[in-house]
């Protein structure tokens, strides 16, 4: 099942693709405001059923897409978490435990919508990444145990303002400026796309191959990142794993390249589809 957020005639809602088009799944369950509610009540048996017997709503090209989890309690994302990455950027090629930071949801948008270089930064880079949802919360989950845990998987492009990353010792203010992520363009349910599959992963600007891997490649699995960010923090329904990015990073080229405005950006991952947004700068015109 490939469930999304969206926006329809000004109202909120969240509903499942199909080929015929999408059902508004907060028309039709009424006690889940969102899809956040949905997975923190369990209830995505609920929405494949309403999904599967209900006639669809709007055409997919009617729709303004939400981040796919629009309101998350958390977002933890992985960094240097591809060998590749690790060495182009001369780190060590070892590490015991994954290296994290954290996203703000206000940091996101969705499918279709602008990402926003903001006006204090020229150096705007892409980093495409596999996402994962949770869909059953945990604390301390052992590694053979954590996959259990996945709602689905989606696309993510964490979009790195790299002067200001750079620029201090720590890496939160790169990664926060409103708009600066992307995140969609659906969630594929773990039924669909187990959660261990090993999934081919690419990022195009303005249609040139930019990055390119397989999710084996990861240096800690989804699994392991589970396990170890779920020791220092509980997990819920509807937080975000974002996993890291393989090598090719924009910061990395001879010369840099960076997102500029009115390029376009494209994550596909195998089995999910493809995240693809605009780039504007903030104060131009769009």
């Amino acid at each position: 099942m490939k469930l999304l957020s969206f926006v329809a005639a000004g109202r909120v809602s969240y509903g499942a693709l199909r080929e015929d088009g999408v059902v508004d799944l907060g028309a039709r369950l009424p006690g889940f405001p969102d899809l956040l509610g949905v997975l923190r009540a369990q209830a995505l048996a609920q929405a494949e059923a309403a999904a599967q017997t209900a006639s669809v709503d709007h055409d997919l090209a009617d729709l303004t897409l939400l981040p796919v989890i629009p309101n998350p309690g958390k977002i933890v994302c992985a960094g240097l978490n591809y060998l590749a990455h690790r060495l182009e950027g001369k780190h060590k090629p070892e590490s015991a435990v994954p290296t994290l930071f954290l996203r703000l949801p206000q940091s996101q948008v969705g499918h279709g919508q602008p990402m926003v270089c903001p006006a204090e930064s020229e150096q705007f880079d892409f980093e495409a990444e596999l996402a994962v949802v949770i869909g059953r919360a945990g604390r301390r989950i052992p590694v053979e145990q954590a996959l259990s845990h996945v709602a689905g998987m989606s696309c993510y492009n964490d979009g790195s303002v790299r002067d200001w990353q750079l620029a201090t010792p720590q890496w939160t203010p790169g990664k926060n400026f409103p708009a600066t992520g992307a995140f969609g363009p659906w969630l594929v349910t773990a039924d669909e796309l187990p959660p261990e599959s090993a999934l081919s992963l690419a990022c195009r600007l303005n249609g040139r191959e930019m990055q390119r891997t397989t999710t084996d490649l990861m240096m800690f699995s989804t699994a392991e990142l589970i396990s170890f960010i779920s020791t220092f923090t509980a997990l819920e329904p509807g937080d975000v794993i974002v996993t890291g990015t393989p090598g090719g990073v924009g910061l990395r080229r001879d010369p840099p390249v960076w997102m500029r405005h009115g390029d376009v950006v494209e994550v596909e991952i195998e089995g999910i589809g493809t995240l693809r947004n605009t780039v504007v700068k903030e104060g131009q015109a769009r």
